[in-house]
């Protein structure tokens, strides 16, 4: 018969719902489950879990489940769940955190194209102090190794005048950059 700790399972919970709220998602347990999140999400119909049902996970200290899913990483941070929340749970900064989470602690990523996109998305405009498209798809397309994938389309948008080959020089773009650093400075190496 196994014995179940439940001094322990609700230690972890808290450790779990605190170290969430302390990365940005305000309220978890103001959640009632009504719905709103999900039914308002534009991206929920490719999401593993609807963001009521990540809530949940994180109500009940689901850690290790909850970081596995494919929702957090799908979430387009759009606030569409958030300003429709009528108990004022930031449920966008609870995907945000629990992707800080699991990068920090160098778990495996169900969907690892996101946040390589992220990443080279925020490199572009670390370095260059705005983001340019052609660069992106450029780095994103050879990181992935589908380099002809979209190859027709990005023709197009070129002679159409929307794709530029080189960005425009910005004047700002050493504050940008040390913007970069005074974030990297206080929130660590966690992106």
């Amino acid at each position: 018969m196994a014995v179940v700790n439940l001094t322990e399972i609700v230690r972890n919970r808290k450790e779990f719902i605190d170290e969430v709220e302390k990365h940005g998602g305000k309220n978890v347990n103001s959640c009632y489950q009504c719905g709103k999140c999900s039914a308002g999400c534009p991206v929920s119909y490719a999401m593993d879990y609807q963001p009521r049902q990540v809530m949940r996970m994180v109500q009940l200290g689901m850690k290790d489940k909850v970081l596995s899913t494919s929702t957090i990483w799908l979430c387009a941070h759009c606030m569409t769940c958030t300003t429709r929340c009528p108990r004022e749970v930031d449920i966008a900064g609870v995907m945000e955190a629990l992707r800080m989470i699991c990068r920090k602690e160098n778990r495996p990523i169900r969907e690892r194209k996101v946040p390589l996109f992220h990443d080279l998305f925020l490199d572009i405009i670390r370095k260059g102090g705005r983001q340019h498209e052609f660069q992106l798809a450029a780095r994103y397309k050879i990181a992935t190794g589908n380099l002809f994938q979209d190859v027709d389309l990005g023709r197009r948008m070129f002679f159409q005048g929307k794709l530029r080959l080189f960005g425009p020089k910005v004047k700002g773009a050493e504050s940008v950059r040390k913007i970069f650093e005074k974030c990297k400075e206080l929130e660590g190496d966690v992106q």
